[in-house]
């Protein structure tokens, strides 16, 4: 799965960190961003952090978080 964030949209409510730590921190302003790679708007999440991301995702108010699910399987 993919995670995208949107930061004009993050209004700083501070629920994707609440439910995925290890993936969301955010700036001084308290604008989100990715926590091991802050200068990315995309990245690849580990499968064992797909359902934290899915709940911050869903629970995110103004939807600043995207996820991309790869459906992809092997030949």
């Amino acid at each position: 799965m993919e995670c995208q964030i949107i930061p004009e949209k993050c209004i700083a409510c501070g629920l994707c960190q609440v439910y995925a730590p290890d993936i969301f921190d955010y700036t001084e302003e308290g604008i989100v961003l990715f926590k091991n790679d802050p200068h990315a708007l995309i990245v690849t999440v580990n499968s064992q952090d797909d359902d934290a991301v899915t709940t911050a995702y869903r629970k995110c108010p103004v939807r600043a978080i995207e996820i991309v699910k790869n459906d992809q399987t092997d030949s």
